[in-house]
């Protein structure tokens, strides 16, 4: 049994794991290409993410995708590194909105370089996907494209808020199904349909990623909170402190709106307050590590999971479908 991909996915298999391994390794020559330039710093930008490493969830899911059809077919790591040559280039984008400092362990490309280099690298990397994805065919430019659209009309979204009388729980999980679960939903569907499986299976694989996607954010919503340590990748507190509403924070909200009773009134006080402030910022995570609004966002999660989960229920039993679920009860136990 190997240890390969985000969470610490476990193969039990040896011939499903020297595919996955393979076909990673393989993606990860394809970036190293695709994300080189006749110009050394283009290159060096370019390069900026790829080198500093990544969980690569999203070119896992086309491996084991591919394995309900012929894992070798030509169109399988291209089509990963297309997902992940996106998913990148969203990074360098929403860097430059959150005003991040740090990515991935290093300095953030806008950081490093400005707001202006940064974006233009994600425009680079989002044109190498193309050009990647042209050599597809085009029913993959297609899905590509609607997934992309889909991406960034989440990414509005988030930036305009709910409006009018929109309820702002259900607006955060629409946003997630954009910005998250639309790309992960396209890495399961072209693993499947590069790999030529059958429509019904590409169906089901599609509908999975886009319920495993949204999870999986929600997973990292609660240990935002939750956590003691760094299992999400960043320093516990981030997204509180940077006030970006997340989905424990948004069900603090609404029980105060609902119920206006006091500690809570006074917790989303504290929570919109200046969290600069170390004691303010640990009293806040106090406070919400305790708060039934957190066990909420948990079940949400769960929920989520489960019906990724549901999902895979009408395909064949095999290893690669085990890695699938074992994703989904990996997702549950990052969230608790």
């Amino acid at each position: 049994m190997t240890v390969v991909g985000p969470f610490g996915l476990s193969v039990r298999d040896q011939a499903l794991e020297a595919d996955v391994q393979t076909g990673l390794a393989a993606v990860e020559a394809g970036l190293l290409d695709a994300t080189k330039s006749e110009i050394p710093f283009i290159t060096e930008a370019a390069q900026h993410l790829v080198l500093a490493g990544g969980k690569r969830f999203r070119p896992l899911l086309v491996m084991l995708a591919a394995q309900f059809g012929d894992p070798y077919a030509p169109g399988v790591v291209p089509s990963a590194v297309v997902v992940e040559l996106t998913h990148l280039a969203t990074l360098y984008h929403d860097d430059v909105m959150d005003e991040a400092d740090v990515r991935r362990g290093v300095d953030s490309a806008n950081t490093r370089w400005g707001n202006s280099i940064a974006v233009l690298t994600g425009d680079f990397l989002f044109a190498r996907a193309s050009h990647t994805l042209a050599d597809l065919g085009p029913e993959a430019v297609r899905i590509q494209s609607e997934a992309f659209e889909r991406l960034v009309t989440g990414q509005i979204l988030e930036t305009a808020g709910p409006q009018g009388d929109r309820d702002p729980v259900d607006h955060y999980l629409d946003v997630l199904g954009g910005k998250t679960g639309s790309l992960v939903a396209v890495s399961c569907r072209f693993g499947a349909m590069m790999s030529g499986a059958d429509e019904g299976v590409v169906d089901i694989l599609t509908q999975y990623g886009e319920r495993l996607g949204v999870a999986f954010q929600l997973a990292d919503d609660v240990l935002d909170i939750a956590s003691d340590s760094h299992e999400s990748g960043k320093t516990p507190g981030t997204d509180l402190r940077e006030g970006i509403p997340t989905l424990p924070v948004l069900h603090l909200r609404a029980a105060a709106a609902a119920h206006g009773r006091q500690e809570d009134v006074e917790l989303v006080e504290l929570v919109d307050s200046d969290l600069s402030d170390d004691a303010r910022h640990a009293e806040a995570l106090r406070r919400l590590r305790v708060h039934p609004a957190l066990e909420q966002a948990r079940r949400d999660t769960v929920r989520y999971a489960e019906e990724a989960r549901a999902m895979l229920a009408p395909l064949p039993e095999g290893y690669a479908k085990s890695a699938l679920q074992e994703l989904c009860d990996a997702v549950v136990h990052r969230a608790g």
